[in-house]
């Protein structure tokens, strides 16, 4: 017997229905949570350490950030909705203001 579903429409089918609920969370957000904006952001350092032959270790001597903080480019609200656009994000925080 052979399997005729087609996985490939399968995938469209569920991402699409995962975009329509993402959709949905971000322009109706649920007037009984908090809403607020987060994101994670890295700063890359360079550490230098220095070698104490004694104790065989080594000790941290200097960290130089060597990139700037920049804005995650997706951020996720309290409530539950991950990973927005800044622009979903504004949407959604519209969208949870005109409810208050």
């Amino acid at each position: 017997m052979t399997d005729e579903r087609d996985p490939e429409s399968n995938l469209e089918q569920w991402k699409s229905a995962m975009q329509e609920e993402h959709s949905e969370a971000i322009a109706n957000p649920d007037p009984d949570a908090s809403h607020r904006i987060e994101g994670v952001a890295q700063v890359t350092y360079r550490v230098t350490f220095d070698y104490d032959a004694d104790a065989d270790a080594l000790e941290r001597a200097d960290a130089e950030e060597v990139d700037d903080l920049t804005d995650p480019e997706l951020l996720s609200c309290a409530c539950g909705v991950r990973g927005m656009t800044p622009e979903e994000a504004r949407e959604h925080m519209a969208a949870a203001a005109s409810r208050d």
